[in-house]
């Protein structure tokens, strides 16, 4: 019988599974969004209690009931170690699991249980049953098993998820403990440094990172400029205070698609189809672009809000037509369609993302922004 059959640490190990969603440093699942990403942790656990003996199993080892709950507590210490973010690197944690496993393991073949970090490893290999995930996803259950010293195979349908686990688990697995290849990374240093785990990957992928970025920018930096924030842009808005001042760099632009408005009084002037005027549902921070009318109603501007009443503000368009923002007249679909068609529909720009650090900040469009942006495309 195994550990996972009769009792789990679940509230230490579903604590840090909730933590690991605010982890973003070195976390694997900043390395690409992946739906149903299971957590780390929880597969460290969950892959461990199906390995590891519950005491139960061995009446002759424990035979009585204080003795069979001690030694269960003590291999809920080592689960607990073995579940906290920090301990995902430390060998002393990993080999202490790795130790219980391989105990388990030799005490159903009637071995003696290997003892050093290297018998372990290698008996773990030999005898260890190899875990298979047929629909591993973002590679969460396959590294873990690594991490535990044990054979894992993954397999997906979708060539993502593919991608996905070979960054995660077989390109570092590849390249372990070996030096980096690019010379900057080993200027200084002697041949014989060490570079455990995938350190020097690391060291490579940082630097020909950096190298791609830097021909990048040669290329296409023009096409994302600086801007200053003024303290007009954030009289009303909070977030901007810090940034007041600063030149921050562009790394989106936010466009609306125009058509001309079918009422005859606007004379044709463009009016924005946008589904969602929606730029940023973050909890505590929520933005949106607000449209303002002029007050003569010939015209309007854009503007961005992080808080006050939103008016019931709905987008301009949905799956069955739009509306003129302006008059409100309504816009059929074989109306948009036609103008789309003849090459009349315009663009207005909505709204600037900027590199904020630590996060991206939404500011709103003038008229010189959107000359630089006409510009740059």
């Amino acid at each position: 019988m195994k550990l996972i059959e009769v009792a789990m640490p679940l509230a230490e190990i579903n604590q840090a599974s909730r933590r690991e969603k605010s982890i973003r440093h070195g976390h694997p699942s900043t390395l690409h969004l992946w739906w149903a990403r299971r957590p780390l942790a929880s597969c460290r656990a969950v892959l461990f209690a199906q390995l590891v003996d519950d005491p139960s199993a061995w009446p002759s080892k424990f035979p009585t009931e204080v003795e069979r709950t001690a030694e269960r507590k003590r291999l809920f210490k080592v689960m607990e170690d073995l579940v906290q973010w920090e301990n995902s690197l430390d060998d002393r944690v990993l080999l202490d699991a790795q130790r219980e496993i391989a105990r388990s393991l030799a005490w159903n073949r009637d071995e003696e249980p290997p003892s050093e970090s290297k018998e372990v490893k290698e008996y773990l290999l030999q005898h260890a049953p190899r875990i298979r995930d047929p629909f591993c996803g973002g590679g969460s259950i396959p590294l873990e098993a690594q991490r535990l010293g044990l054979q894992a195979v993954g397999s997906d349908l979708n060539p993502v998820a593919v991608l996905v686990s070979k960054a995660t688990c077989e390109i570092p697995a590849r390249f372990r403990d070996q030096p980096p290849v690019n010379r900057q990374s080993m200027e200084g240093l002697e041949l014989t440094k060490d570079w455990p785990r995938a350190t020097g990957l690391a060291a490579d992928i940082l630097y020909y990172g950096n190298r791609m970025r830097e021909e990048a920018w040669k290329r296409i930096g023009h096409l994302y400029p600086k801007v200053t924030v003024t303290s007009d842009m954030a009289a009303e808005r909070e977030d901007l205070q810090p940034h007041v001042g600063k030149e921050l760099t562009v790394i989106a632009w936010m466009w609306s698609r125009t058509v001309a408005s079918p009422d005859p009084a606007l004379k044709g002037y463009h009016v924005p189809l946008v589904r969602s005027f929606d730029l940023s549902k973050r909890r505590g921070l929520p933005t949106w672009v607000e449209p303002r009318v002029h007050a003569d109603g010939q015209g309007f501007d854009f503007t961005v809000k992080t808080s006050g009443p939103k008016d019931g503000m709905k987008g301009t368009v949905n799956r069955q037509g739009g509306r003129c923002l302006l008059s409100g007249v309504a816009m059929p679909f074989p109306y948009i369609r036609a103008e789309a068609q003849a090459g009349r529909m315009g663009n207005r720009l909505m709204a600037v993302v900027v590199d904020g650090k630590p996060g991206r900040v939404f500011l709103p469009p003038t008229q010189e922004m959107e000359d630089l942006a006409r510009t740059a495309q």
